[in-house]
Formats: structure tokens, sequence, C-alpha cells
């Protein structure tokens, strides 16, 4: 067996995160070659990976990057099993690299897309197996979304202090003008902040799917079986548009004025940068 100086030990680990004996024997198990001991950690931490796969994911950290022009935003979590892992700090770090690797992922869709995209000639999946080595958890992608911009308009996002829910929203624009105004972004940041606090199930009354529809009618039609024939029709719709008032992102009451509904806030503010302007649509991750 070739002799595995410290010095070289020390550099596996610098290199890979993992811990000393760890380096130290797959550094044995290489025969002293660092590339091949590198390899030998990843197969580890895809073993990991294939022995806990039955386990839930239901903790990790949210992350969201804009391309240098900001006509390109990502938003992604990375998920561990955990508090206590999320909370690490090289898993915050890989997080935070999902958020390169995802903005660089050529597909719009897809977490396979993402763990296939190579930086500085190291895949997502490589880091993936890497924490999962260094921890024995779980470690996966979980929601991703990508939006680029194809007109005048603007994408906004806001990640919770915890870094546990977050959302990512594509406004359209008349003209760049109206895109550009301090005031449509700060209410563009607004607007991405309430989707976060509120969760709306859809973006109006049209986008909610029928299936969702026809369950809310029975149990609103089961709540008032007992009332009159002629006026059980009345209530269920009374019920409905309250339902929809409550979950429809644009006809919610705004959360920092609830005299006014999403629609109306965004609308006036366009219509003060000198335009008009409407959301394209919205995505709303949440981990734990």
């Amino acid at each position: 067996m070739a002799e595995i100086s410290a010095s070289l030990v020390v550099k596996l680990r610098k290199m890979t995160g993992q811990g000393m004996m760890d380096c130290k024997k797959a550094l044995e198990e290489a025969g002293g070659d660092i590339e091949q001991a590198i390899s030998i950690l990843r197969k580890k931490g895809l073993a990991t990976l294939a022995r806990r796969a039955d386990r839930e994911t239901s903790e990790g950290l949210v992350v969201c990057k804009t391309s240098a022009d900001g006509k390109t935003t990502i938003l992604a979590t990375l998920c561990c099993e955990t508090d206590f892992v999320a909370k690490n700090d090289d898993f915050a770090a890989s997080a935070n690299e999902l958020a390169d690797y995802a903005l660089t992922c050529s597909s719009d869709e897809g977490t396979e897309n993402i763990l296939k995209t190579t930086i500085g000639g190291k895949k997502f999946s490589d880091i993936v197996a890497e924490i999962a080595s260094k921890t024995g958890e779980k470690t996966q992608v979980g929601d991703y979304a990508k939006y680029t911009l194809d007109g005048p308009g603007l994408i906004s996002t806001y990640i919770h202090f915890n870094q546990k829910v977050g959302t990512m929203v594509q406004i359209e624009t008349s003209n760049d003008n109206v895109a550009s105004s301090r005031l449509l972004k700060q209410t563009a940041a607004d607007i991405a902040m309430h989707i976060t606090a509120t969760k709306p199930l859809a973006l109006d009354k049209d986008s909610v799917s029928p299936e969702i529809i026809e369950r809310e009618k029975a149990i609103y039609a089961e709540q008032v079986k007992n009332k009159p024939a002629n006026i059980v029709g009345k209530i269920v719709e009374g019920k409905m548009k309250k339902f929809f008032e409550e979950n429809c992102l644009l006809d919610q009451k705004f959360v920092k004025d609830d005299s006014k509904t999403v629609a109306q806030v965004l609308a006036e503010a366009a219509k003060q940068a000198g335009g008009q302007a409407k959301i394209k649509r919205y995505a709303r991750f949440e981990v734990g």
C-alpha cells in the first residue's frame, strides 16, 4: 500500500470538504491518486443517496438568481432531511451554487437538466453527491422554475428571511420605461412578498382547475343542503365568489393595503409610471 502523506490528505480535504479519515481512506484505496480518490468520495455520496432514497427531504433552502442583463431569473430549492444540515455553511454554499447551475442550465424545466449542467468541469450532480457524503443525508433539487423576459417587463423575487419560502413573479409592461420605473419595481417586489405571505392558489379565476372548482362547489352544496332548494344555488355562488377572492392572486386583498386588490395596486402603479402592466405568471416554492 502506498504511503499516504498528511499533506496529501489535507489537500484532498480542502478540495472536497470531506472528513480527514474519509480522505485518508479514499487515498489509500486509490493508491495515492488524488483524482481517483475524489471519484471514490463521490461514489460514496451516490451510495448514500441510493441508501436513503426513500427518506423524506422536508428541509432545505430556497434560492434565486438573476442574470447580469436582468432578463432571466431562476427560483429553486435544495432539499435535505434535517434542519441541522440545512443550516450548515457547506449546504448553504451548495444551495447558492444551485442558483448558478440553474441559471446556466439550457432548459427551463426539469431538475435532471440542472444535475447534468457543468460549470468549470463539474456537474451539479457531483456537488449533490458530495453533500450526501459529508452529511450522510439524502439531498436533492426540489422545485425549479426559470423565467425569461420576451418583451417589456420585469421579474421580481422575494425570499423570506429563513430561506424556506420564496416567490418569483413576472410582470409584463406596455413599454420599457414603465418596467424600469422605481415605483413599478417596488410594487413588483411588494407583490412578490404578498405571494410569499398569502400562498395564492392561482393567478385568476380562469387559472383555477375545473377539478378544484367542482370540489369546492360540492363542499359548499353539502354545507347548505338543508336550505330551501331555490336558494342553494345562490349561496354556493356567493361562497365561490369569496373563494376566488381569497385564493386568486389578482382578486386578493393586498397585504400592504387591504382596501385594494393586487390587480388594482399594480394597475395604479403602472398608470403613475405612464403605462400598463399585468402579471404574466408566478412561482412560489416552500420547503418544510
